[in-house]
């Protein structure tokens, strides 16, 4: 099947749906890098995001049937990873993402600091924020959810949803002004 690699999205999607290994692994080949980059943004490490990117593909191509090919196929796939690891973490939530910080004031960071920081440093700030933190942020900021959404999503209220993106940001701001001063 040395051709497959040039299927349309229809038809390696409807290769995935008869379950066509070949045509698996050319979807997983073409999603994985990024789909784990969703990934590592929602994980607690690498491991925990390589479990969800496990967890992603087995509900890509279980879901495979339901795609009704409205919207790009790409954001379908990326969705149903955001979801995967949204329901990841109301499963293992049982409220202990839920950390308080010390009270602090509002803080401004230096807007030069912020230019010379890399997206990869950028990303791992992110992801050494608490999970419950971390989650809100992803969802909000990367994801375009609105906090009625999040709170849907997270089963928690939207006050604690705007809180928790509230202390995300002061924790990135302390964590920024800390390479500042650097």
């Amino acid at each position: 099947m040395g051709n497959s690699k040039h299927l349309s999205d229809k038809n390696l999607i409807d290769k995935c749906i008869a379950k066509d290994p070949e045509s698996q692994r050319i979807l997983y080949d073409k999603f994985s890098n990024k789909m784990y980059a969703v990934c590592l943004r929602y994980a607690t490490d690498r491991d925990h995001a390589k479990d969800l990117l496990q967890d992603g593909f087995i509900r890509v191509f279980k879901s495979l049937p339901k795609y009704q090919y409205k919207g790009s196929f790409d954001g379908w796939v990326r969705r149903v990873f955001v979801n995967c690891s949204i329901e990841n973490y109301r499963r293992n939530k049982k409220g202990k993402y839920f950390q308080e910080l010390t009270p602090q004031t509002e803080k401004h960071v230096n807007p030069d600091v912020l230019q010379n920081l890399r997206m990869e440093e950028l990303l791992k700030l992110i992801n050494a924020l608490p999970v419950g933190y971390k989650t809100v942020f992803n969802m909000y900021v990367i994801d375009g959810y609105s906090h009625k959404e999040i709170s849907e999503e997270l089963k928690i209220t939207e006050s604690t949803s705007k809180t928790q993106l509230r202390k995300a940001r002061l924790a990135l701001m302390e964590k920024i002004e800390t390479l500042e001063q650097k």
